[in-house]
């Protein structure tokens, strides 16, 4: 079989035959290569790009943060999921938040971090190497630092506002005393020591110990509602994925509290429509499109964080039949927003913003000759809390803005409890066989971009890089829509003529994520990889 290069493609499409890593730094993916060569699997590798990441595309991801794992493990024929997304403090009682603003900013926005339990369980599970063979690269990047890249050193000036009031956190990301600049040489000192600490004394050192004395110390003194018991009583789960069938592809991602169900569900919905008839990117394919990731919304909203939450109804034949006959191939319908609670005032994107720009969250895929492969999305929130504990390095992060306040919500906050979460890894088989990893940052916006670029992939004949380069579409509130201008303006306004109000963004905006991916080829097991130019994502292979 053979895929044949459709759409347009800026950047070169990377190959490789023993192994390849596509992340959202090439520094990470470098040294993810690194582990490879020196012999590690993909999980090993994972685990040095993860930990990587929080160092390089800074306050994006990281140690005081959580995340999600999908992992085929060939030797064992184990295909299961990781979930370290953490959990609520014991004191998050909705009557401790003043408002939504301390939610999201600040010692009382922090979710337990599960990270560094996450990493050790993968490489406890399935990794060859040691904690000191895969944690020794990021320790050199905090010790000899790394060139800031231009995207990284606005993301950080951008959100100079959220670190006044931490003289740590000023000190960690502005050293100099003055704005961080692109090119310049990065340390991390006090993030290296915590490693260092880290391979020397395991999790145990993060949530019972040295560390954890840290984080809970500076916490209770500042307002933080973080304890020892929070820390000690984190762990991690092993769980499967959930899955549908798409086409000639099984396609896999993490069950609830993820809310992988929301883009599973589009996926299944789309499957009625002949997409490749349409025209990619053509005003019939981006109405269906857009009408169908509404349908979706609105059920992950009110479906997925309930306990035992109807996955198998959600992604059922018979259930995306009747929810089709709702789509009108002529009109819109509103869309109530991507959160139940509309509250939650800082969450509501007006006209004008800088969108992108408010969730601080990576992607990142592995695979390996013997056949292992690893998809991954972590995260810190928005920026993480702006917090820095002092002589840590760690940024916090600030995932209890991802509950709701609203008593009614299913997914309003309480005591030691988990976030519906938007990181949503995925994977995509055929014939029994991995065919691609793939997955996005994008804070809501990764439900509604995912479908895109996987259908690219599946519906579209794309090789991966122009899969994920391809310009995208999100609905928002109403009949709000964002659209990349490079699709054309004839399409924009045929998409205005049958009700959309299209709001367009630059040709790459961060808007619509920063995706990564690599293919493997069906026939030849040789890789592809692809890496966003939204963002630095860059794939690199051997």
């Amino acid at each position: 079989m053979s895929f044949p290069y459709s759409g347009v493609q800026y950047r070169p499409t990377m190959t490789g035959r023993r192994g390849m890593i596509s992340s959202a730094h090439p520094v990470a993916s470098v040294a993810g290569l690194r582990t490879l060569m020196e012999g590690g699997n993909a999980i090993d590798a994972a685990v040095t790009v993860a930990s990587c990441l929080g160092a390089t595309e800074m306050g994006l991801s990281g140690i005081g943060g959580v995340g999600w794992m999908q992992i085929y493990h060939a030797k064992t024929n184990t295909h299961i999921c990781l979930d370290y997304q953490g959990w609520s403090p014991y004191a998050a009682e909705p009557s401790v938040f003043e408002d939504s603003q301390q939610m999201q900013r600040g010692l009382k926005s922090v979710m337990v971090p599960g990270s560094p339990a996450g990493w050790c369980a993968a490489l406890e599970r399935f990794g060859t190497m040691d904690r000191a063979s895969v944690f020794k690269y990021v320790i050199e990047i905090c010790e000899e630092g790394h060139a800031v890249t231009n995207h990284a050193a606005n993301i950080v000036n951008t959100y100079e506002p959220w670190l006044r009031d931490y003289p740590a956190s000023m000190a960690f990301f502005f050293p100099n005393g003055g704005p961080m600049r692109p090119g310049q040489l990065h340390k991390q000192p006090d993030l290296a020591r915590t490693f260092r600490t880290l391979v020397e004394g395991g999790p145990d050192v993060y949530y019972r110990g040295e560390i954890a004395d840290k984080i809970v110390n500076y916490s209770q003194a500042n307002g933080g509602l973080l304890t020892k018991k929070d820390l000690a009583d984190l762990n991690v789960e092993w769980v499967d994925p959930i899955s549908i069938r798409y086409r000639d592809f099984e396609v896999y991602g993490p069950p609830p509290p993820s809310s992988a169900v929301q883009w599973l569900q589009t996926l299944k919905l789309l499957e009625g429509y002949d997409l490749a008839g349409m025209g990619h990117n053509s005003v019939e394919h981006l109405h269906t499109l857009i009408e169908l990731e509404k349908l979706a919304i609105a059920d992950r909203i009110h479906y997925n964080v309930m306990p035992n939450a109807p996955v198998d109804t959600l992604l059922s034949d018979e259930y995306c039949a009747q929810r089709r006959k709702l789509i009108d191939p002529n009109k819109v319908a509103k869309s109530g927003g991507m959160r139940y609670a509309h509250t939650m005032d800082a969450d509501i994107v007006k006209p004008g913003d800088a969108l992108g720009m408010r969730e601080s969250t990576t992607h990142f895929n592995v695979v390996d000759a013997e056949g292992n492969a690893v998809s991954v999305t972590q995260s810190l929130g928005g920026f993480g809390s702006g917090v820095v504990v002092p002589d840590t390095g760690i940024l916090l992060n600030d995932f209890n803005w991802w509950f709701d306040l609203d008593p009614n919500s299913p997914n309003v906050v309480a005591p030691h409890k988990k976030v519906e979460m938007c990181l949503s890894p995925g994977m995509i088989w055929r014939n029994g066989k991995v065919f691609a990893c793939m997955g996005t940052p994008g804070s809501h916006g990764i439900m509604e971009t995912t479908p895109q670029f996987m259908s690219n992939l599946m519906d579209f004949g794309m090789n991966i890089q122009a899969a994920i380069e391809a310009p995208r579409v999100r609905p928002l509130d109403g009949n709000r829509v964002i659209a990349e201008k490079r699709i054309p303006q004839e399409v924009l306004a045929g998409l205005s003529e049958r009700g959309h109000v299209v709001e367009t963004q630059p040709d790459f905006s961060m808007a619509f994520g920063g995706a990564q991916g690599i293919m493997i080829d069906p026939d030849h097991g040789a890789f592809s990889g692809g890496g966003d130019p939204r963002r630095d994502g860059y794939a690199i292979g051997w």
